[in-house]
């Protein structure tokens, strides 16, 4: 469960990517961050949905 908290920060790091790759206007940018976003952040998703929130010891 700590590799999907560390999956959910990437997501939120590679969101920033996105809004900082549309305001520069770099294409290539915002083709690897979205990317990133929509992968990491599908599989974030679908742990949550299958296993639950993680639980702290």
């Amino acid at each position: 469960m700590g590799l999907m908290v560390i999956f959910a920060l990437v997501v939120i790091v590679a969101a920033f990517g996105v809004v900082r790759s549309l305001r520069s206007k770099n294409l290539l940018g915002l083709l690897f961050a979205l990317g990133t976003v929509v992968v990491f952040g599908w599989f974030t998703f679908m742990t949550l949905f299958k296993d639950g929130f993680p639980t702290a010891h």
